[in-house]
């Protein structure tokens, strides 16, 4: 892989790290569409490697504003997700992978961006938890899910919130995926390549979150991911 592709790899994993630890979410949803047209081997498996640590700093640091009701309804519905997630890695091949990613991306900026919001109950938690491991687990975007149904709250809770379930969330993920022989070396080399630029993201964060508005990131998050995903789309089509 050419150092051009790492380097480039490296400044968006840090800033997507950075949007995450400002608004709560964004880091697959930036990473992963991007790296993917970048290099194939960039994406998802180490994103879902990295973004652990980066999910835990998030939890520990806020953990005093966490809303943790119904979470234990999101986690069991990760479970099933996961499962049906490995079912369609066994059979999807790279454009498949493409067109799943895509779709889920746009998806996700669609309903995002619509300022729809979804009322918390135990059927919509575990909803969103079955969503969540499966597109968590094919294409390691498990996030807006998740955040669609928070999508209500202050930041200050979405955040250490959203990176508490997310913690769960993606332990299970990395875990299903060295179960089932889905973790190559391939994907641990380039996870802790890009491992510091994660942790450069996360202390940016730190200064950005009460300074930018939450608006602005999350218009440019929006607007990133949907070129990004267009853009992967657009790849599986013309093979």
């Amino acid at each position: 892989m050419e150092i051009s592709v790492l380097v480039l790899a490296f400044v968006i994993t840090a800033v997507a790290a950075a949007v995450q630890g400002t608004v709560g979410v964004g880091f697959a949803m930036i990473t992963v569409p991007i790296l993917s047209l970048l290099d194939p081997r960039l994406s998802p498996v180490p994103q879902i490697l990295i973004v652990l640590p980066l999910t835990v700093a998030m939890a520990w640091k806020e953990r005093t504003s966490m809303d943790l009701s119904g979470v234990g309804w999101i986690i069991a519905g990760r479970l099933p997700g996961a499962a049906i997630g490995v079912a369609l890695l066994a059979v999807a091949t790279r454009r498949t992978l493409d067109v799943f990613i895509g779709v889920v991306v746009l998806a996700a900026v669609a309903i995002i961006g619509s300022g729809f919001h979804v009322r918390r109950n135990r059927t919509t938690e575990f909803t969103a938890g079955v969503a969540a491991g499966t597109t968590g687990l094919v294409a390691s975007i498990g996030g807006p899910p998740v955040a669609l149904i928070y999508s209500s709250e202050e930041a200050a809770v979405i955040r250490p919130t959203l990176a508490a379930i997310f913690t769960f969330g993606v332990a299970i993920t990395v875990s299903v995926r060295f179960a089932t022989g889905n973790v190559s070396s391939s994907d641990l080399r380039i996870a802790l390549v890009l491992l510091p630029a994660m942790a450069i993201g996360w202390f940016a964060s730190l200064a950005l979150k009460d300074r930018v508005p939450t608006r602005v990131v999350r218009a440019s998050i929006l607007t990133i991911s949907a070129l990004a995903a267009a853009a992967l789309l657009g790849r599986a089509m013309v093979g």
